[in-house]
């Protein structure tokens, strides 16, 4: 049997891009750009990762796809225009990550659930069925690589939104009433940092372990309910 290249996060950023998100662009980009300077300073953690970076709007942009963040010399810049389309968001998520999986799994690697870190500030476009691609992403019987999901909503997100997105109730994160949107974007970004970087940490050590911080300024979405 060929000896493993060793264990491996698969991670994806799933941001929401649409026109509501049009004056915080430059939020977004600098909360990309200081994760990636983060997980530089932590070799270890990065070598554990495999970064990807999907953009929805009413259709889906793939930006980054399994990068290894220690060779990359930036991250893709998001922009913003268009509906927010959760249901093209899921079937994006659900046609690629069984795809990643198995490419990373025939370069010799052992590969660990993935986990997608979701960003939005408002509602589904109306009329879709994204709880159904949701459901059939999540469903492990059916797809065996099925996602953990940490969903954070800030502006206009509703808290039973961002829980029905979650894959467990304690991964569903709602910005604080009043909240401005600039730093609930900056304080998702330095939470999903050191979620990525405890998370490999605790894989560099032997201890497979998803690691889950709370955005600072965020409730529990349950307590929104």
């Amino acid at each position: 049997m060929a000896e493993t290249l060793g264990h491996l996060l698969p991670v994806y950023v799933l941001a929401d891009e649409s026109g509501s998100m049009s004056s915080h662009v430059g939020d977004l980009n600098a909360g990309m750009a200081s994760l990636h300077r983060s997980l530089l300073g932590e070799p270890m953690a990065a070598a554990k990762v495999r970064f990807s970076v999907l953009g929805f709007s009413n259709s889906v942009t793939e930006r980054l796809i399994l990068a290894d963040l220690r060779s990359e010399g930036s991250l893709p810049h998001l922009t913003a225009g268009g509906g927010t389309s959760y249901e093209a968001a899921f079937d994006a998520l659900l046609a690629r990550i069984p795809q990643d999986v198995h490419t990373l799994k025939s370069q010799g690697y052992r590969v660990h659930r993935p986990a997608v870190f979701f960003l939005s500030d408002g509602q589904p476009n109306h009329g879709e069925d994204w709880l159904g691609s949701h459901r059939r992403l999540v469903d492990r019987t059916a797809t065996k690589a099925a996602p953990n999901i940490i969903a954070c909503g800030i502006g206009d997100a509703q808290a039973q939104t961002i829980l029905s997105v979650a894959t467990q109730p304690e991964f569903a994160f709602i910005s604080v009433p009043g909240a401005q949107l600039g730093e609930s974007i900056a304080k998702f970004f330095t939470a999903l940092t050191k979620s990525v970087v405890e998370s490999g940490n605790a894989m560099a050590s032997g201890h497979a372990e998803l690691v889950v911080e709370q955005p600072e300024g965020f409730r529990l979405a349950i307590d929104e309910v």
